[in-house]
């Protein structure tokens, strides 16, 4: 379950009532139709996981279909009352395998724009980036992941802030659609 925004509006580092050590921490796990119904308060909002399905399902066909993704951004921040602004897109890290006989130069060549960063912001309002997963974890998958943990464990304020982890489940994004529609679904009038 992702916890609510702290009094800063960021999602905490370690969940309340932890301490220091615990393993209840960033990045939390949860289920595309719990960042729906966590983050989709606002039209802005639903327009940018809208995309980010939109974009997700770009992946499953191309075959990217196991990993998973790490959420963040101002996305997960309260920037609305905290800095009184919508969002642009959320800043997305996706860690996945190949797909079977395919290797990364051929799936550039396949789907070059889910690969663009400036691409994927436009056309999915998602601020992506790829992580291929290696069959064991090398000296650079490591630095890697590092390097996303570092970068996003902090603002750019440096205030300690948590943030998403979504497995890729085609099934569990069918949920989030439906979720995200009946959102923006206009008032049944009685």
């Amino acid at each position: 379950m992702i916890p609510s925004w702290n009094l800063a509006g960021l999602i905490p580092p370690i969940r309340a009532g932890e301490l220091g050590n615990g393993l209840d921490r960033s990045p939390y796990n949860a289920t595309f139709s719990e960042v729906v119904i966590h983050f989709g308060t606002s039209p802005d909002r639903i327009a940018i996981l809208t995309g980010l399905l939109n974009y997700r399902q770009e992946l499953y066909d191309v075959g990217i279909n196991e990993g998973f993704q790490w959420l963040d951004g101002s996305f997960m921040e309260d920037v609305e009352t905290l800095k009184g602004r919508s969002r642009n897109d959320v800043d997305v890290v996706t860690f996945f395998r190949l797909p079977k006989d395919q290797t990364q130069e051929s799936l550039l060549q396949r789907a070059p724009h889910l690969f663009d960063v400036e691409h994927t912001k436009q056309q999915y309002r998602v601020d992506g980036y790829p992580m291929v997963l290696g069959h064991s974890l090398e000296d650079w998958h490591v630095r890697q992941i590092s390097y996303w943990y570092s970068m996003w464990s902090h603002t750019r304020e440096r205030s300690w802030k948590g943030f998403v982890r979504v497995d890729l489940d085609l099934h569990e994004d069918g949920i989030g659609r439906q979720l995200l529609e009946a959102m923006q679904a206009p008032e049944l009038e009685l």
